[in-house]
């Protein structure tokens, strides 16, 4: 076969600025290979992550250490973070999933092994949180920009959006397919389960072409590279809106493996099936939310508001459900609204942040998003702890749909000002 280089991206969109039917990036043998990358490696890591958050319940008894947990996973990326965009901007991404799959892969397995020994402590799940928390701090800004690379800028919209969709589908169907081999086997199965995942990745990302790749030029090296990275965002209001309106919604409504754990446990009384149940029926909710926000392509800045302020009120009704039917079917409407949302905000961030800085800014973005992801882990278990977990998602849920509105008034006074001042 070939290995002669693709079109360029500046001959394809020489008669039209919008790329051919023909160049979806679909058609590209790497950008398929990279698809089924992304849905299996997210799928893997959340099914790991939700296995830790059900292993600290069942050691501890606590909701409360599994915010800890929760935490323990995320808040490394917003002290990694910044650091990682620089090596994902200067090094070659391919290299660095290689290497971020392998150690992934070596912490499953440990889990698994000292699950199923019966060795296993709540200290050993936090440290490897830890570990956890640092390696993705670094694959998932790596991860991001190199969609760019696979598909070259003609098809970088529809890539991106489609990675995007993917990436948060494989985060809604990990928890439910580690709910079902935690209720089925145990949880050493779903740490086993995802260290095989890493080994399959790992086969993926070596079959992807580098001939076929089409590399951006690295930034210059030099001082105050971490530094440029906040001062792009600082000096583009709407872009960094956006991206506090997803870090707020990660503190105030990304808090599954708390809040069902506790559903499950407390309220209905269902144990590990109903677990396993409650995450089937959000990736179900995921999947319509993929499908849509792929349809729809952007939802805008109005949409990104409307659709996290939505997110936010389908969580306070789920909470209010009297029977375990019904709050089910919210359950479906939830995983629906947080697709779209998060959907919409990545693609616009991804697309905003130019070539050259786009490793950095996803680095500020991808923290900020999974580590209030982390604090909302902490605050969800303390509310359910204190006040029931009733209280705890009314509370979390009101809190989105208020992050919702205020961020949505300074947006639009963000654009008044400019369209005053031109």
């Amino acid at each position: 076969m070939s290995s002669e280089r693709p079109q360029s991206a500046e001959s394809l969109r020489a008669a039209t600025d919008r790329p051919p039917r023909w160049y979806h990036p679909l058609a590209q043998r790497n950008y398929r290979l990279f698809v089924a990358i992304q849905l299996a490696g997210s799928t893997g890591i959340w099914m790991q992550r939700l296995a830790q958050d059900w292993l600290v319940l069942q050691l501890t008894g606590s909701p409360a250490a599994v915010g800890v947990a929760v935490a323990l996973q995320f808040l490394p990326m917003l002290v990694v973070g910044p650091l990682s965009g620089i090596l994902v901007d200067l090094y070659p991404k391919r290299r660095i999933l290689l290497v971020c799959q392998a150690i992934t892969a070596l912490l499953a397995l440990a889990l698994a092994v000292l699950d199923a020994g019966g060795g296993i402590t709540v200290w050993a799940v936090y440290a490897c949180c830890v570990a956890l928390g640092i390696t993705s701090a670094v694959d998932g800004p790596a991860r991001q920009v190199f969609v760019n690379e696979v598909v070259g800028d003609a098809a970088l919209r529809p890539a991106i959006g489609l990675n995007s969709a993917i990436g948060q589908l494989g985060a809604m169907l990990g928890p439910a397919l580690g709910g079902l081999l935690i209720a089925r086997i145990g949880s050493a199965a779903a740490f086993a389960a995802n260290a095989l995942v890493c080994l399959a990745v790992l086969g993926l990302i070596a079959a992807i072409r580098t001939s076929q790749l089409y590399p951006s030029a690295p930034p210059l090296r030099g001082r105050g590279q971490v530094l440029a990275g906040f001062r792009y965002v600082r000096h583009r209001p709407s872009l960094a809106l956006v991206m506090l309106l997803a870090g707020l919604l990660g503190a105030f409504g990304m808090n599954g493996p708390v809040v069902l754990a506790a559903f499950a446990e407390d309220v209905w009384h269902s144990g590990a099936a109903g677990f396993g149940m409650f995450n089937t029926f959000s990736a179900l909710g995921a999947l319509a939310g993929a499908l849509l926000a792929a349809r729809l392509r952007t939802l805008g800045r109005k949409g990104i508001v409307a659709s996290a302020g939505l997110f936010g009120l389908t969580q306070l009704i789920a909470a209010l459900m009297p029977t375990q039917e019904l709050f089910v079917a919210m359950l479906v409407l939830v995983g629906v609204m947080t697709l779209l949302f998060l959907t919409s905000a990545a693609t616009t961030v991804q697309l905003e942040a130019g070539a050259g800085v786009r490793g950095r800014v996803l680095a500020l973005y991808l923290p900020l998003l999974l580590g209030g992801h982390a604090l909302g882990g902490l605050l969800a278990g303390w509310l359910t702890e204190e006040f029931g977990v009733r209280t705890g998602l009314v509370v979390t849920g009101a809190l989105g749909m208020l992050s919702a509105a205020v961020i949505g008034l300074l947006l639009w006074l963000n654009a008044r000002r400019r369209t005053e001042a031109s």
